[in-house]
């Protein structure tokens, strides 16, 4: 076969050992690897990339099929080594242990009968028919299916007693079978505390006592080195030997790649000197910041209107399914039921696209009011009130800017004839006025449009250092763009993106000169990044996993791994899936068993891609999927609530949880604290609460955790640090134990209780609107479409850590949408209470807010939701009405 590619290049069909589709930024890329080579045919449309997989694939088994018939003399030879595999029932057998027996017999036949292409849907009829009738366990996936099926029940019985009593536990059902089948390509879903790595033990001591493989060509794959060492120890100990003396490999991707890397280059890779610190990556990016914008005058230009004008994306409100999630998204915090969004000028406004444009004017130390109120006179004498939205004082100027479309329209009823009445009226009183719209927003002209009509009234425009901005800056919204900027630069390196690739994914975006700007930002920050590297003559860890991946695929190393387990394969990232690929496929026969929990992938900032998890077949080929559903760590309702909450996004794969531990009643409670000076304090109702579980816990210390006289353990989390009620110093209590720590890193974590801060609406409350960035989106090949899928998911990691109970501390007036979903969920099983204890009346309606009293105007009291104007419950009414939103952008 002839591949054209630059410089053309034949390619054996018998020598192509995959064929696979891979989507790319702007197309879908076709791979083809064969033994010493790996090729991608770039540009193709998603319909054509899988129509040229599967011609490759058809031509590869025409080629094949045509030696099987030429070589008749051969199957009695092929024949005889089914049967001996069949006949013995002795292991699983996945499609490459019947090609590795076929292997073994000599001739070309016999060679194509074993090649890891070979379909038996596209054989023709004839030859099937004439093939000995042990070659259907090739041929016909169902006899393969039914032989299998008949071992692992036969093995089930058989080890028993060996399941019984593995890494210190009796296994479950589903734990038994996924040690016992092992196809090529092996996915298992698992759920929290489910046991994952207890699997991952079994697997290996079961694949060992089986003897399906030497303990040298067993490859284990972790994350972060604390997991690996975990792993290597609780292995070594289930198969009675010194960590020292283990055989089976497990370690790191990163030291996997720096090995690989030193094995063929005789010398470890200079890795950059920033690497190995947990904030290393983001000073670097933190300098070289700095260091352009006091060199690069127009990067500084760049970078301010980032920060100052674009902090947050303008999302137009029919992209939302209802008004109150708009109003949630534009607002900065919600006071008394309606939306406000603040301003560097210390402005209060009401859209998105004002916020800018008082950014703006703030960025270049244009004077102005805003909504001020001009008094006119009437002809007649009649006094008339005007309220435009920005007046500049140096020239009496007004400007409205008015939500109307590029066709003249609006999407606000009779908003397009209110604002021509305001236009005549300004006219007809002789005022100074200009005007800018929506549609200049979404064509990118506003800025353009707004500048010149200040030029033109000479209003000088000075614009401020980036000394002053710094000064006003939130902190948190620097950090969120350093994170963002981070991610980005690990995708446009790895996958060699231009800034012309950048600039034509961001016409995609919602908004378009935001992502623009982004784009432009990102990319001169990403080729500092790599010049950074160049002049050091170094490589950080995803260069080193790259240059690993290239060794492989070109054959400069060998691989001695014929099963490859992965643990916390949801973290997976596309360059360390390359890395698991190739080394798969340059060992003959070789597999891979993952495990992870979808539910549980909360790393897209460090570079995971999702996807590859949840798309496990597309990506690595026919496989076995099995499910962990038993957890050992939440109770039945935690566990249960939990799993349906996280569901709700259509793209998770769907589990059923089952619990060890039964349902607790009302183990769920909220706790809704009230403003301080517009500010909740989350600290002392915290305190209150561990207080208060102390001396409850008090009055049933016969019943500690695993009849110990140990304390019972508290994990405090939060989404953001700045909520972190202890300041490092943790409080000491006679039955608790306390631990506080971040959403992020309480995974992998269990306690007996936990109490989540701040599950309130907000930029950076619960879940947190400017992580769900659709920036994003320019570098990651294959965005989640459900709102806010991680941050989704990363609730539920927090949710899933307590065994016994969890609180959720919310501000009564801003409570997140999630608790709502949760009483949806599991209704009366969540309790609402003050953080003595004492219990709220829930309201019906909204299910968030609480029934209090109230007084009408004439004095009258009447018991109401908190909530109100949201909802408008009354004791003893029914009903709900929601808002309408303001008509502006």
């Amino acid at each position: 076969m002839r591949v054209i590619q630059g410089d053309d290049f034949d390619v054996a069909c018998f020598d192509i050992v995959s064929v696979s589709t891979r989507k790319a930024l702007l197309w879908h890329n076709v791979e083809i690897r064969s033994r010493g080579r790996s090729v991608e045919l770039p540009g193709l449309s998603g319909e054509a990339a899988v129509q040229l997989a599967a011609d490759i694939r058809a031509f590869v088994n025409t080629h094949l099929f045509a030696l099987i018939s030429a070589e008749k003399d051969r199957w009695h030879d092929v024949d005889v080594a089914l049967r001996q595999i069949v006949e013995g029932n002795n292991q699983y057998l996945a499609q490459s242990d019947v090609a590795r027996v076929i292997a073994s017999v000599t001739g070309n036949a016999a060679a194509a009968l074993s090649h890891p292409l070979l379909d038996a849907l596209l054989m023709p009829s004839s030859l099937k028919g004439s093939l000995p009738a042990s070659f259907a366990i090739l041929t016909d996936p169902n006899a393969r299916h039914a032989y299998n099926e008949a071992f692992v029940k036969t093995e089930l019985v058989k080890f028993r007693a060996f399941f019984d009593d593995l890494d210190g536990r009796s296994f479950s059902d589903q734990q038994r079978e996924a040690c016992i089948r092992l196809e090529d390509n092996n996915l298992l879903v698992a759920s929290a505390g489910s046991g994952k790595s207890a699997t991952m033990v079994g697997k290996v001591a079961y694949a060992l006592e089986k003897q399906l493989y030497r303990p040298d060509e067993i490859l284990l794959l972790a994350f972060n080195k604390n997991a690996a060492v975990e792993l290597r120890t609780r292995i070594a100990r289930q198969l009675q030997v010194e960590e020292g003396a283990l055989q089976c490999r497990v370690t790191t991707f990163h030291a996997l790649g720096r090995g690989i890397i030193e094995e063929v280059e005789g010398r470890p890779p200079q890795l950059a000197n920033w690497v190995d610190h947990p904030s290393g990556e983001t000073k670097v990016i933190e300098t070289i910041i700095k260091d352009l914008v006091e060199t690069d005058p127009e990067f500084a230009r760049l970078w301010a209107d980032l920060l100052v004008v674009h902090p947050k994306a303008d999302i137009p409100a029919e992209v939302f399914d209802a008004d109150v999630d708009f109003r949630r998204y534009v607002s900065d915090r919600l006071k008394r039921g309606s939306a406000t969004i603040g301003s560097h000028s210390g402005v209060i406004v009401k859209s998105l696209q004002e916020q800018k444009i008082a950014n703006w004017l703030w960025l270049h130390s244009v004077a102005f009011t805003y909504e001020r109120q001009i008094e006119v006179k009437d002809a007649d004498g009649t006094l008339r009130h005007l309220h435009p939205d920005f007046y500049y004082p140096l020239t009496g100027t007004i400007h409205e800017h008015f939500a109307i479309d590029a066709d003249g329209t609006s999407p606000f009823a009779n908003y397009a004839e209110h604002a021509e009445s305001k236009r005549q009226a300004y006219r007809r009183y002789g005022i100074d006025f200009f005007e800018t719209t929506s549609a200049q927003a979404s064509s990118e002209t506003l800025f353009g449009v707004l500048e010149a009509e200040l030029v033109r009234r000479k209003v000088p425009l000075e614009r401020k250092s980036y000394t002053e901005l710094a000064k006003v800056l939130e902190p948190v919204v620097i950090k969120h763009y350093h994170k963002l900027i981070a991610t980005c630069i690990k995708h446009i390196r790895a996958s060699h993106f231009t800034l012309d690739m950048l600039l034509e994914r961001a016409k995609g975006l919602h908004d378009k000169e935001r992502a623009k700007l982004y784009a432009r930002v990102v990319w001169r920050i990403t080729q500092e990044y790599s010049r950074k590297l160049e002049e050091a003559q170094c490589i950080d860890f995803d260069s080193m996993i790259a240059d690993a991946v290239r060794l492989v695929q070109g054959g400069q190393y060998q691989s001695p791994y014929s099963l490859i387990l992965v643990d916390e394969f949801q973290d997976i990232s596309e360059p360390r899936a390359n890395l698991i690929k190739a080394l798969r496929q340059q060992k003959a026969f070789s597999k891979v068993f993952a495990v992870g929990d979808d539910w549980q992938s909360i790393y897209r900032f460090a570079g995971s891609d999702i996807t590859i998890f949840t798309q496990f077949e597309a990506n690595f080929g026919a496989s076995w999927r099995g499910r962990l559903e038993q957890t050992y760590r939440c109770n039945q309702l935690i566990a249960e609530t939990a799993a349906k909450f996280v569901q709700r996004n259509p793209e998770q794969i769907t589990k059923s949880v089952r619990s060890t531990r039964p349902a607790v009643p009302r183990s769920i409670r909220v706790v809704p604290i009230d403003d301080n000076a517009g500010r909740s304090d989350f600290a002392i109702a915290c305190h209150r609460l561990l207080e208060r579980l102390d001396q409850f816990l008090e009055t049933i210390a016969d019943d500690r955790r695993d009849g110990s006289s140990s304390k019972f353990k508290v994990l405090v989390l939060w989404r953001y640090n700045n909520v972190d009620p202890f300041e490092r110093r943790l409080p000491t209590f006679a039955n608790i134990d306390v631990c506080g720590l971040s959403f992020h890193r309480a995974k992998g974590l269990e306690a007996d209780y936990t109490i989540l801060l701040d599950v309130s609406e907000g930029n950076y409350g619960v879940p947190s609107r400017i992580e769900d960035d659709e920036l994003l989106n320019l570098v990651i090949p294959r965005p989640e479409t459900f709102a806010y899928a991680e941050e989704r998911r990363l609730f539920y990691v927090a949710l899933t850590r307590a065994s016994r109970g969890v609180y959720l501390i919310t501000n009564s007036r801003e409570p997140s949408r999630y608790i709502r979903e949760l009483c949806e969920i599991a209704g009366d099983e969540i309790r609402f209470e003050t953080s003595e204890g004492t219990a709220l009346r829930q309201c019906p309606i909204c299910l968030v807010g609480q029934i209090v009293e109230k007084r009408n105007r004439d004095g009258t009291v009447f018991c109401g939701c908190n909530q109100f104007p949201d909802c408008k419950h009354r004791d003893g009414a029914s009903g709900r009405s929601s808002p309408r939103l303001r008509k502006k952008r």
